[in-house]
């Protein structure tokens, strides 16, 4: 389940900030498998591909990684 939240927060952030998956795979050096999986909440997050992924998109890692209440 949390996995499934983060996943749609950064799937929610990437689509504001106006990324493709292909675009944002290419900023992250990473493939788009890896943040497709990501997205749908079948790979387990690592901490430091998410730093990376706030980075990338400008915004903090708290916010990306905010529990919704």
């Amino acid at each position: 389940m949390e996995n499934d939240h983060l996943a749609g927060r950064v799937r929610a952030f990437r689509k504001l900030k106006g990324y493709t998956q292909q675009e944002l795979a290419a900023k992250l050096d990473v493939s788009v498998a890896v943040l497709g999986s990501l997205e749908r909440g079948t790979r387990k997050p690592d901490p430091k591909l998410l730093e990376r992924i706030s980075e990338a998109l400008g915004i903090s890692y708290a916010d990306l990684t905010a529990e919704s209440q």
